[in-house]
C-alpha cells in the first residue's frame, strides 16, 4: 500500500484473513470463506432471492488458482459452471496481471516505467500506455486530495531508504535534501488528449509500488467478468478485490488481525462484495536506527519511514483506491486521514495506533456497517502447497 518499498520488498503487514479456508500470506492475509452477514459497502441491501436464482447458483462450483505475479502470490477464487470455464477465465486474468507488471514494474529494466524514468527529457511529452496513464491519473488525484501524503514521484527517496534499511544508517543530509528536491507530484504533467506524460525536472523517478497491485487486481476482476465470472475474489499479495458474493451469501468474510500481531486471531470481520480492501501497517516491516523504530512506509514529505506504530485498513469501491489511500491515511495520521477520506466516495477506514497507554482505535462513521456477523472459532489449517498454475482446486 502506498509509499512502500516496491514490488519485491513491498509485503504488507496488516493482516486480513478469512475464517475456515485458512490460507495465508506473509503480510496481508485473506481467507475467502463464504458467509452470511450484514450488507456490504453501500451497494445494495440484502434480499430474498427468487427460486430461479437459487437454482442457478446451485450449479456453480468453487475453484481456486494461485500464481506468483508482481513478485507476490496472487490467489484467484471463482465460482463457475465447470472447470474449463474457470480455468480459461483465471488464465486470462493472470495474463492481464502479467502485462500490467511488464508495463509498471519498478524493478524490470525493460518495463515501460523504467524506460520512462531513464529516457525522458524534462518538459517533453512522452506518449505512454493506457495502463500507465490510468495509474498516474489516479495517483495524481490521491496526491492532490492528500496534499502529497501519497506521491508516486518518490523514486529517488525509495532508493535512499532501501540503502538505509540495509545499512541501518539514515541517509546523509545532503543526499536526502537532493532526493527531496526531485519529489513532487505537482511536477508531473498529464495530457489526456495525447495520453502523454512530461516531467518538470531532470532526475525524477516514479515508483508505483503503492498503487499498481490494486489496479492489477481491479483489472483481473474485470477480465473475469468479461468471461462470464461474476462471483470472484482477487488477492494480489494483500490488495483484495471482491466481485459478487459466493452463492447463497451476502459477501466474502475478511478478518482483520490485531495491531502488532499479524499472526494473531482476527478480532473484527468484514463482509464485502463488489468492493476492495487494503491494510497498511508495520507489524514486521520496520528497521531500528539509533534507537528509533522506522516503518517501511515512507513519508514523501520527509523522505523517512514513519515512526508511529499503526495499522490502517481502507475499504473502497475498487482496489486502486483502497491500495493508495491505505498508505495516504497512514502518513496523514488518524485525525487528518479520516477527515480527508470523507471526500473519497464509498471509502471507509479503521485506524489502530499503538501508544504508551495501549492501542487507540479510530474509524470512519460507516466502517462498522461493513462488519459481518461474529464467526465461529476459525480452524487452523496449514498453508496449502502451491499447485501448478493451470490446475485449479475445487471447494
Amino acid at each position: 500500500m502506498g509509499n512502500h518499498f516496491g514490488e519485491g520488498e513491498r509485503m504488507t503487514d496488516g493482516r486480513l484473513f478469512a475464517v475456515l479456508l485458512g490460507a495465508w500470506w506473509t503480510g496481508l492475509c485473506l481467507a475467502a470463506s463464504p458467509c452470511r452477514a450484514t450488507g456490504p459497502l453501500a451497494i445494495e441491501p440484502s434480499r430474498t432471492k427468487p427460486v430461479a436464482e437459487h437454482l442457478q447458483e446451485s450449479r456453480l462450483e468453487r475453484f481456486e488458482f494461485l500464481q506468483i505475479r508482481m513478485a507476490v502470490p496472487v490467489r484467484i477464487t471463482v465460482y463457475a459452471r465447470d472447470e474449463p470455464s474457470a480455468n480459461q477465465a483465471a488464465q486470462a486474468a493472470y495474463a492481464r496481471i502479467k502485462r500490467i507488471d511488464r508495463l509498471l514494474s519498478h524493478y524490470d529494466p525493460d518495463s515501460e516505467l523504467s524506460h520512462l524514468g531513464r529516457d525522458y527529457v524534462p518538459m517533453t511529452p512522452e506518449k505512454v500506455s493506457e495502463e500507465l496513464f490510468t495509474v498516474l491519473s489516479a495517483a495524481g488525484r490521491v496526491s492532490t486530495q492528500s496534499d502529497g501524503a501519497f506521491d508516486v514521484t518518490v523514486g529517488p527517496l525509495m532508493d535512499l531508504w532501501r540503502k538505509s534499511r540495509r545499512s541501518k544508517h539514515l541517509p546523509a543530509t545532503p543526499e536526502l535534501d537532493a532526493a527531496l528536491q526531485l519529489v513532487g507530484y505537482q511536477d508531473i504533467r498529464l495530457d489526456p488528449q495525447s495520453r502523454s506524460v512530461s516531467f518538470v525536472k531532470a532526475g525524477m523517478r516514479l515508483d508505483l509500488g503503492g498503487i499498481a497491485k490494486g489496479y492489477a487486481a481491479d483489472e483481473a476482476l474485470r477480465v473475469l467478468n468479461e468471461h462470464g465470472i461474476e462471483r470472484a475474489l482477487i488477492d494480489a499479495g494483500g490488495d483484495i478485490v471482491a466481485g459478487g458474493p459466493p452463492p447463497g451469501t451476502d459477501g466474502w468474510r475478511i478478518g482483520i488481525a490485531p495491531l502488532g500481531a499479524p499472526d494473531g486471531e482476527p478480532q473484527r470481520f468484514l463482509s464485502l462484495h463488489n468492493s476492495a480492501v487494503a491494510t497498511s501497517g508495520d507489524a514486521s516491516q520496520y528497521v531500528e536506527i539509533d534507537g528509533i523504530r522506522y516503518s517501511h512506509i515512507l513519508d514523501p514529505r520527509t523522505g523517512l519511514g514513519l515512526t508511529a506504530r499503526s495499522s490502517v485498513t481502507v475499504v473502497a469501491r475498487d482496489g486502486i483506491t483502497a491500495d493508495s489511500w491505505a498508505s495516504a491515511v497512514s502518513v496523514l495520521g488518524p485525525e487528518r486521514g479520516l477527515k480527508v477520506l470523507c471526500d473519497v466516495p464509498g471509502a471507509q477506514a479503521l485506524i489502530l495506533v499503538r501508544g504508551p497507554n495501549g492501542v487507540r482505535k479510530r474509524e470512519s462513521d460507516g466502517f462498522r456497517k461493513l462488519e459481518g456477523a461474529t464467526p465461529l472459532p476459525p480452524s487452523r489449517v496449514s498453508p496449502k502447497r502451491e499447485r501448478r498454475p493451470n490446475t485449479p482446486s475445487r471447494r
